[in-house]
């Protein structure tokens, strides 16, 4: 269930590199239970906007807010801390261990602590990641196979699963589906919508517009580093969204 205040707001976002304008005083709320499609060209601005809210970039100027809060120096542990997560095009899962095991990667249950070792509880740590896959509505036949043998969709899951570990604030996906067949990709979205239902603002990143309308709430267009849209999804077309892409002139229409 959606809600009114943000769950994370971007304000005045500026970014240079060297003397290049990446990200230009971009200002956007994520709010929870909303899917935020994030599109634009190459170099727009997509990937800057969602590595400084994750804490890899500083922005040059501008604020990010927690809620009432300011977050100053924002590190991917601290971002991490705070309930923001980012599952990458790539995934970065380790290929050679189980599903259990990538999910509580680093999150993992102890069961007996000596001295600077740790004893891991395997037992719970495989329900917790049962219960964790379960949550966005995936079901795996046998955990103790090694994620390079699951399909796409199924490696997808293992990913989200893992971010919802920590993001209870944001999530944020970079191309979910650029390697997917179309079974596999609808598969995918409905993981992600399943993610906004449990309260997460999220934002996605697609080049693919089919994807954005299937499953966004709201549509942000970047170019050269500009917000030249942000619309419920409902209230545009993709003419209007290609167009601020793109830069071309468009003449507004009402949806049909």
């Amino acid at each position: 269930m959606a809600e009114d205040k943000p769950h994370i707001r971007g304000v005045g976002l500026t970014k240079y590199f060297g003397g290049v304008l990446a990200l230009n005083a971009v200002s956007l709320e994520f709010f929870p239970g909303h899917v935020v499609a994030l599109v634009g060209d190459n170099g727009a601005g997509k990937s800057t906007l969602v590595k400084i809210l994750s804490g890899i970039h500083q922005p040059d100027a501008g604020e990010i807010w927690v809620g009432d809060t300011q977050l100053t120096h924002l590190s991917p542990h601290r971002a991490r801390a705070y309930g923001i997560e980012t599952v990458y095009q790539h995934l970065s899962l380790c290929d050679n261990l189980d599903a259990a095991a990538n999910v509580m990667l680093g999150q993992e249950p102890v069961r007996l602590r000596i001295g600077p070792f740790r004893v891991i509880d395997k037992v719970r740590s495989v329900e917790e990641a049962r219960r964790r896959i379960s949550e966005v509505g995936v079901s795996l036949d046998d955990f103790s196979k090694p994620v390079r043998s699951l399909s796409g969709g199924q490696r997808q899951a293992v990913a989200i699963a893992r971010a919802m570990v920590n993001a209870h604030r944001l999530i944020m996906f970079d191309e979910p589906t650029a390697a997917l067949g179309v079974r596999q990709t609808k598969a995918t979205l409905d993981l992600v919508r399943r993610v906004a239902d449990q309260g997460v603002a999220v934002i996605l990143i697609s080049h693919n517009l089919d994807d954005v309308f299937a499953v966004a709430d709201r549509v942000v267009a970047l170019r050269l580093g500009q917000v030249m849209l942000d619309k419920p999804f409902k209230s545009t077309t993709r003419e209007e969204v290609v167009a601020c892409m793109t830069g071309l002139s468009f003449r507004s229409q009402t949806p049909q």
